[in-house]
């Protein structure tokens, strides 16, 4: 049994890859790897398991448009920037709507909008930043080149110009089914089968994907939340974890270690 703690797991490549790359795993090379994530959605004392498919790849978009920036009163000289990049943001949501298969989870969302200009200046150049997931990668690639192609048509269209990155971030997170079922059977009998839950498909990302394309793997979740308080979000400045589920955490991680260490 080996213990990994990850770093860089928030930022692209991610600490996955790094440690792959370094050769951590390879003497000797698992024969499973689990991982466990806090979930305040579940209450302290509840986990969850999701056979198969259950998080998505994860992408991350930037857009640079260039116009002719100038006065806000007189929009007619100009090339307006701003409206060229509103038109993309409500426009590209139609690569999930029209161009998505229906069968494919798709997520196209952006983040950020940056027009650094005044009430009264139309500025030169917008940013936007964006993220792109889905649970296919075939689509995910043909989606790349869909996003580049409306953004060229769009943008020329309206008298601009403008630049496209897409950084490949984390693939799809596949859980084996075998382990998923053998280790979701052994929570049942260490907590109750009432505490063990069916998680859906998230269209959050996570690095540990990196590891679930090389080794049988699961990554399940931990219940952090309590049952008396709102339980805020994993990233949101208020999250706070039911220090209940430590104990329940560590004491299953070990109890799974030792029953599948007799097969």
């Amino acid at each position: 049994v080996r213990l990994l703690f990850q770093p860089g797991e928030e930022l692209l490549p991610g600490g996955a890859s790094k440690v792959l790359a370094e050769g951590v795993l390879d003497q000797p090379v698992p024969d499973i790897i689990i991982a466990q994530h806090v979930y305040p959605d579940l209450p302290a004392g509840q986990v969850g398991f999701r056979e198969g498919q259950y998080m998505a790849s994860t992408d991350e978009i930037y857009i640079e448009v260039t116009g002719t920036g100038g006065h806000g009163g007189m929009p007619h000289k100009l090339i307006d920037p701003v409206l060229i990049a509103s038109h993309l943001v409500v426009t590209l949501q139609q690569i999930v709507s029209r161009k998505a298969p229906p069968e494919i989870p798709t997520v196209l969302s952006f983040g950020k909008f940056d027009a650094p200009g005044a009430t009264n200046v139309i500025p030169q150049k917008v940013w936007l930043e964006g993220t792109f997931r889905t649970l296919n990668e075939k689509w995910r690639t043909e989606a790349h080149n869909e996003i580049r192609q409306s953004v060229k048509g769009i943008v020329e269209a309206m008298g601009g110009e403008a630049v496209v990155k897409i950084v490949p971030g984390y693939p799809s997170l596949t859980n084996d089914v075998d382990l998923t079922r053998r280790t979701s059977v052994l929570a049942q009998k260490f907590l109750g089968e009432d505490q063990v839950v069916e998680l859906p498909i998230r269209m959050t990302g996570e690095d540990f994907a990196r590891y679930s394309q090389k080794y049988p793997s699961v990554f399940y979740r931990l219940g952090t939340g309590f049952h008396d308080r709102k339980n805020f979000s994993v990233h949101h400045p208020q999250f706070e974890v039911n220090e209940e589920a430590i104990r329940k955490g560590m004491e299953l991680l070990a109890y799974m270690c030792l029953q599948l260490n007799q097969f």
